[in-house]
Parts: structure tokens; sequence; C-alpha cells
């Protein structure tokens, strides 16, 4: 177990005192993100949130890797003692080979969000991106898996990850349109061994949301700054359908609105992006991840980032 930092006391509740005590010391390990580019991230508020809060001598840096860089960044894991990392776009397939080993998830998934460091310096892969979507998805609307029938917009790494760990949740069937059909059929054949998938064809989408039950965007459309676009006509959505949206910046889409405005349940990024890290602190760490002061730390940086813009 990680010793608590010298001098913290005993943090509160939003483990402001510990932040504000911590201090790095000899004995302080590093984790943290690599990616390229990582300005945006907020999972340095969160997790070291987290870490002032139970008094962990950890920390947690956004590291910019140029792809260039990768296999040396990895190197760096094992020299620099790092207890792990996560691992975002566009390093998340390409950190595979570089790995001592994956574990289940991320060998169906194909992609490596988090990397833990063992003690005997082993580097082993995971992805807690899928599992950590399906966890808030199921907390915040109480939605039966089994019952659905999805279409998941979008045929990149998130939604790989989250369309494997539906399968493994119950879903089993889920349809997957692309901009690129090919990677649609690519993504649905990937998914054959755990649910009934197929590739909407482009001219069939409209009659696909209509058949829909459980509509999910995994683009990047109707992201700032472009947060008045949606990645679909708005009047294609119809009564009993669950749209979900892993886009939080804005915490909510063009598309949430939309979907409130017709009284369909929404659901948005922010826990997706909370839950996951929530899964990657508690391997990192052995201790229960405190998931909603990480959720608060999210938000206070997301707000301090909106503040800062309108200054």
């Amino acid at each position: 177990m990680w010793a608590a930092v010298e001098g913290t006391g005993t943090p509160g509740q939003d483990g402001s005192k510990g932040r504000n005590a911590m201090t790095i010391t000899a004995e302080t390990r590093l984790v943290g993100l690599f990616g390229y580019p990582v300005g945006h991230s907020l999972s340095p508020a969160m997790h070291n949130a987290a870490f002032a809060a139970l008094g962990l001598n950890l920390r947690y840096v956004a590291f910019p890797v140029p792809p260039a860089h990768l296999a040396d960044a990895v190197r760096a894991l094992r020299a620099l003692s790092f207890r792990g990392v996560n691992v975002t776009i566009p390093h998340k397939v390409a950190i595979v080979p570089l790995l001592d080993a994956l574990d289940e998830e991320a060998r169906a998934i194909g992609a490596v969000n988090t990397v833990i460091v063992e003690a005997d310096g082993r580097l082993v892969g995971t992805n807690t991106d899928g599992r950590g979507y399906v966890r808030s998805l199921v907390e915040e609307t109480g939605v039966d898996l089994a019952a659905q029938r999805v279409l998941i917009l979008g045929a990149g790494g998130a939604a790989r990850a989250v369309a494997v760990s539906l399968a493994k949740g119950g879903a089993s069937r889920i349809a997957i349109a692309n901009r690129t059909p090919e990677k649609a059929a690519e993504l649905a054949a990937h998914l054959a061994p755990f649910a009934d998938a197929w590739a909407v064809p482009p001219e069939r989408l409209a009659d696909a949301v209509r058949e829909a039950t459980l509509l999910i965007n995994t683009t990047s459309v109707g992201m700032v700054p472009h947060a008045d676009e949606t990645p679909l006509p708005p009047e294609w959505l119809h009564d009993g359908l669950l749209v979900s949206d892993l886009v939080y910046r804005p915490l909510k889409t063009r598309l949430l609105r939309e979907a409130e405005a017709r009284g369909l349940v929404t659901h948005g990024g922010l826990g997706m992006l909370v839950h996951q890290g929530a899964l990657a602190f508690e391997r990192w760490t052995g201790r229960p991840a405190p998931v909603a002061l990480m959720r608060d730390a999210a938000l206070r940086a997301l707000a301090a980032e909106k503040e800062g813009k309108e200054c």
C-alpha cells in the first residue's frame, strides 16, 4: 500500500486540505498521461485530487509525447519507476507492441488506455474506457443493456471500447454507422464473437435510428469549438430513444439538447471520463477510487477553463 504523504494531515471531504498540503518527497512516484496533444486533459485534476484525498504519495502529470518518441517514453516508465500511465490519442493502438502483456480487456478491444508498471518492471496494458462508459451509462440512466437495440455512431477506438463492453454487459444487437463504411464493417466484424453486429450503409442510417433504442455518439461532432453541430438530423430522434454522447466539452452537446427538448432520456460524456479514470486509479493504487470527488474535480477544472476563456 502506498504511504501517506508527509504533512498532509486528514484531508477534507473534497480533498482540499490534502491537496494544499501535499509535497513532493524523495519517495514520490509518478503516474501520468501519454498523448499528443494533452493540454486539454482533465485527468491531472481528477487524479491529483484523489491522491490528495487519500494521502497517497503519487503525482499525475500529462506528458505530450509525439508519435516518434512513444517507444522512448515507454522505456522511461521502467527507468523512472513510474506506477503507470493513461494512454490517449494517438497512441492507444501503437503502444500495444511496446508492452510486455495485455489483459483480457485490452486484448478484446485491441487497444490500451492504461498501463500498469508491476513490481518486477513488467508493463501490462488494460483498457478501462468501455467499462467506464458502461458503468456511467447504467448508473446514470438505469438502462437494461440486454433489452437495447444499439446504434453506435463512429468506428474509432472509443467506439470499439464502448461496443465490446456493451456486448460483454449484455447488449446483443449492435449496429455501427460511420462516414467510412469500410471502418464500420471492420468494427462489426471485430464484434462478431461478442454480439450480433452489423455495419449500417449510409443510405439506411435514418432507418437504423428509427429501429434503435440506444443511440451513442462516439465521434467528435458537437465538440467545442463546433458545439452547434450534430452527428445526425435532430428530427430523426424519436420517442423511446435513449441518447448518449461521449463528448464532454460542452457538457451538454446540441445532440443532447435536441433529445431533451423531445423529452428523451440523455447521457453525457463526463461520466465515462470519470469512471475510466477511477478504474485506472484502482489498478495503480489497489484502493477504491473516490469517484464523486474525481467528478467534482473535473467539473471544477472545466469551470475554471471556461472562466479563463471568458476573461
